[in-house]
């Protein structure tokens, strides 16, 4: 695997994620003030007093707040709780970090977890609570198009879709969150026939298929949140590759498809960590034995659309009750690690972005070093096939120094040191032409479809002082082909920059805020790349 590939996850994530997010980090949240989600200091890492659980868990999990409430009136244990992307939580776990802050660990699955011979000592009991298998939605109306019976269907079925240009779909990115990474053991699962647990000669069985496979992927997201709201903003995408409680959730009808060959299926263990104090260990064990009666799994599976533990308690109305199997998880870490780095230099389709980075005079000293060092840091990140270029811009776009570079997977070092060394002599002047930098985005992108996943990133540390304003923008985007219309821009919050200006260019462009004023500038651009 690449260096940083799952070391580096997520790192510095989702400092402001929405709650429903799928994976990114979101703060800290209290259910003890019903569930609304009060923030705590995260800088206090002292140990809990008795009653309170410290949980690191996945994101998705916000939507537990409820239950956690009605768990803290009939236990007396009040869970706080941060949320993290699932492989970000087990690098916690692994570093010996996670045990510092959380006395649990609350993740969709163990699977990956159990992978890692540096946890297995740091971790101890596990109680699943509830489940839900990875699915895949799809609009009604493509069903009805591909003649489908949405019981029968099975992974070959898709893949033959996709492969013949019928069906198109959005999954989250695997290396940021556990639903990108279970679909992409599902569908390896699925197309290779596996019977046992997945081996690198099953993963090299099914790559010309997986290859395919992907080249209907339109859509990646860091969060499923993120994912669902971009899916709505499009018409050239069938379906949506998540977990069926996802789906459900999803506004606008989907029929959900679990195909009839198998399923990778999240259980969402609440898992004790060795480290933890006797206390936190009580607090744990009445917490779970709650979460696991009859009346919690009811309120669960109504709540949140995901399958009971326990027997005796049925699903959900909305819950399909047939069996499916369940597909094998890869058999060694190798073998998952292996499979992501497939999945994001040959399988996936490549990137195409372009960086529009202030550098106006307001630029000038420790604001330009953070700048040089947050590039020559992402540098490492880019992807076999990725097209990068650098738009620097003060009074206008700075012409003479934009760049366009090509991660070429037989030299790939040569791209990633030519950014590094540009980015090195960006220098500061001029004023902040924020929109007509935008647009020059757009036209350098040009409005020919390519096989790509196209986005723009802008940082800016102020607000727009020269040439293009507002409306100009909005009447210009408006304007463009609906090709060129589906690339969002992904604006990072930055010194002195106006929040309202930039929330407006991520909603106009169908693309998402990341704030690098409560964290550092390395973080939201590594955050962004879930979403390339």
């Amino acid at each position: 695997m690449r260096p940083r590939t799952l070391p580096r996850l997520l790192a510095g994530l989702a400092l402001t994620l929405l709650l429903t997010a799928t994976a990114g980090s979101c703060g800290t949240i209290d259910n003890s003030a019903g569930g609304t989600g009060e923030q705590f200091d995260k800088s206090d890492t002292s140990p809990a007093g008795p009653g309170t659980l410290r949980v690191l868990a996945s994101s998705e999990l916000a939507d537990m707040a409820p239950v956690l409430e009605d768990a803290r009136e009939a236990t007396g244990v009040t869970v706080r709780t941060t949320y993290a992307g699932t492989l970000d939580a087990v690098e916690q776990i692994a570093s010996g970090r996670a045990e510092k802050e959380y006395d649990a660990v609350w993740l969709s699955s163990n699977d990956y977890l159990r992978l890692r011979p540096d946890t297995a000592g740091r971790i101890s009991n596990e109680t699943p609570v509830m489940t839900s298998p990875v699915a895949l939605g799809v609009r009604p109306e493509a069903v009805a198009r591909l003649g489908w019976d949405p019981e029968k269907v099975t992974w070959s079925q898709l893949h033959q879709a996709v492969a013949a240009g019928r069906l198109t779909y959005g999954m989250t990115d695997p290396k940021r969150s556990n639903s990108g990474f279970s679909a992409l053991v599902s569908v390896a699962s699925g197309l290779s026939g596996a019977q046992s647990a997945l081996s690198d000669g099953d993963v090299a069985k099914a790559t010309p298929k997986l290859r395919e496979f992907f080249t209907g992927q339109k859509l990646t997201s860091g969060s499923s949140g993120w994912l669902a709201t971009a899916y709505g903003r499009r018409t050239d995408v069938d379906a949506l590759v998540n977990y069926e409680s996802v789906l459900l959730s999803t506004s606008g009808p989907l029929t959900v498809i679990r195909p009839s060959d198998g399923v990778v299926t999240a259980d969402y263990p609440l898992t004790l960590l060795t480290a933890a104090p006797a206390a936190a260990k009580e607090s744990a064990q009445r917490l779970t034995t709650y979460l696991r009666t009859p009346e919690a799994q009811r309120r669960i599976t109504e709540t949140t659309l995901r399958r009971p533990v326990v027997a005796g308690v049925d699903p959900a109305p909305r819950l399909d009750r047939g069996l499916r199997r369940e597909l094998p998880f890869p058999g060694s870490r190798s073998v998952a690690d292996g499979l992501l780095d497939a999945y994001d230099n040959t399988l996936r389709r490549p990137s195409r972005t372009v960086y529009v980075l202030d550098t106006s005079g307001s630029m000038r000293g420790e604001r330009l070093t953070r700048l040089k060092a947050a590039i020559a840091e992402l540098t490492a990140d880019f992807r076999d096939r990725e097209e990068v270029t650098l738009m620097p811009f003060g009074s206008a776009v700075k012409d003479a120094e934009v760049r366009t570079y090509t991660v070429d997977p037989a030299d790939p070092a040569k791209a990633r040191d030519a950014i590094r060394a540009d980015a090195g002599r960006l220098s500061a002047s001029g004023g902040t032409a924020i929109y007509s930098s935008l647009s020059e985005a757009y036209r350098a992108l040009g409005s020919a479809p390519r096989d790509t996943f196209t986005s723009i990133v802008l940082m800016t540390d102020g607000e727009n002082t020269d040439g293009m304003k507002a409306a100009g923008f909005d009447a210009f985007f408006r304007e463009l082909p609906a090709e060129q219309r589906h690339t969002p821009v992904f604006p990072v919050l930055f010194g002195d920059s106006d929040r309202s200006e930039l929330d407006h260019i991520a909603e106009l462009t169908g693309g998402k805020l990341f704030d690098a004023t409560k964290g550092s500038l390395e973080g939201a651009f590594e955050e962004i790349r879930g979403y390339q």
